[in-house]
């Protein structure tokens, strides 16, 4: 007879049976033991030996309940899978889940692409991860991980002003699904589907200056109450138009005077090639004083307040905003602005395109030919170096 409600409420250990048991049907059977506990089993035979199937406990597991899994149990039978042996590789997989989190997938990967990326592209990856991915994602398993939750990541970044950071955002969480779906911990990329969900701004292009802007910024530096480093890396910038970024890195032990050679390292430069800056008299006069101040320390242009780092990203665009370099013409004028001012004028003078991109360090889309580019065209660049010098104190 099939068992009610009222008797597993109701049902009381026998004492004289080590275990009472009340059976219902289908080979589900209520045990009450010698302590009052009362636990579901399915009684079973597979592969010609009787098994015992540990369904779960009596009243968390109701009657109703129990009967559901001693159904889905009994299917797994019928197909030769032993109920238990399945609970069993359905916990391994939890557990496997909760191990492989996306903060965990996202530091596997990030080891194995260390040597893929600048020291500087790999910072911008965690700091993204630290301050807007982790926070919301990085504890869940990576496959429980939702388009809906990294839009909300992306919007968050995209909500502070930060579109670049949201679009980059998407691309970093796309790598590493794709990663755990190489490594077989995940089936899907959900980023995948968020392309495009982040509008992007309008590119602004860096604003090139007139001949009687470059006086106008020249007089502006020499009557700067700035640190004198200040005043001198802008006059670098502007007599060698390299990133603002890969001046702040440079270290002396790059700078060759007696040769008038400025070796960029592949690690300092956006294209992860080595770069030469072929060096003016006027540049070398440059390096020269800016060594009288520096030259005892690791970094040309230190930070002012640790001079174990070098100068932080602002500092010079927020010089040039000082001088009072916003005005007409020169609105939103920042440091990428002496290399279009350099590109703009030199070729005006008719100096060859691909040795003005030659001493721009512009990405060479062949990798073959990038391995030479270093010295390419480096008598040309050369000649061409000093010609803009010279046309800079003709101005």
């Amino acid at each position: 007879m099939a068992l009610t409600d009222l008797t597993c409420k109701n049902a009381k250990h026998d004492p004289a049976k080590a275990v009472t048991r009340l059976a219902d049907r289908n080979g589900l059977v209520l045990e009450v033991r010698p302590n009052g506990t009362k636990l579901w089993r399915l009684r079973y035979r597979l592969g010609g030996k009787a098994n015992m199937f540990a369904i779960g406990a009596y009243p968390t597991l109701s009657l109703q309940d129990a009967r559901k899994a001693n159904e889905a149990a009994r299917a797994l039978i019928k197909q030769g899978i032993n109920p238990a042996h399945n609970r069993r590789a359905g916990l391994d997989s939890n557990l496997a889940s909760n191990s492989n989190t996306f903060e965990t997938l996202a530091k596997e990967w990030l080891a194995k692409t260390k040597s893929d990326v600048s020291d500087y592209y790999r910072k911008q990856i965690e700091t993204a991860l630290r301050n807007d991915i982790l926070p919301i994602v990085g504890r869940l398993p990576i496959r429980s991980v939702t388009a809906a939750q990294l839009l909300k990541v992306m919007q968050t970044a995209e909500a502070r002003g930060a579109p670049f950071i949201a679009r980059n955002i998407r691309q970093w969480c796309s790598a590493i699904f794709r990663y755990a779906i190489i490594t077989q911990r995940a089936e899907t990329d959900p980023a995948a589907a968020l392309r495009g969900a982040v509008k992007m701004p309008r590119t602004k292009h860096a604003v090139p200056l007139s001949r009687s802007q470059i006086r106008e910024l020249l007089e502006h530096v020499d009557a700067y109450g700035g640190h004198d480093t200040t005043k001198i890396a802008i006059k670098i910038m502007l007599l060698t138009f390299v990133r603002t970024v890969e001046l702040r890195k440079t270290e002396w032990r790059h700078i060759d005077l007696e040769r008038a050679e400025w070796r960029l390292p592949d690690i300092v430069m956006k294209n992860g090639e080595p770069h030469l800056v072929p060096l003016s008299r006027q540049a070398v006069m440059l390096f020269r004083g800016l060594h009288s101040h520096t030259g005892g320390q690791k970094y040309l242009v230190p930070n002012l307040r640790d001079p174990e780092k070098f100068m932080s990203a602002t500092t010079v665009n927020r010089a040039l905003e000082r001088m009072g370099m916003n005005g007409a013409g020169t609105i939103g004028f920042s440091g990428h602005g002496f290399r279009a001012t350099a590109s703009t004028l030199l070729n005006e003078l008719g100096f060859r395109a691909d040795v003005i991109e030659r001493q721009l360090a512009h990405s060479e889309q062949n990798k073959t030919r990038a391995s030479y580019n270093q010295a390419e065209y480096l008598a040309e660049r050369i000649s061409m170096m000093q010609e803009w010098a010279d046309l800079l104190d003709s101005i």
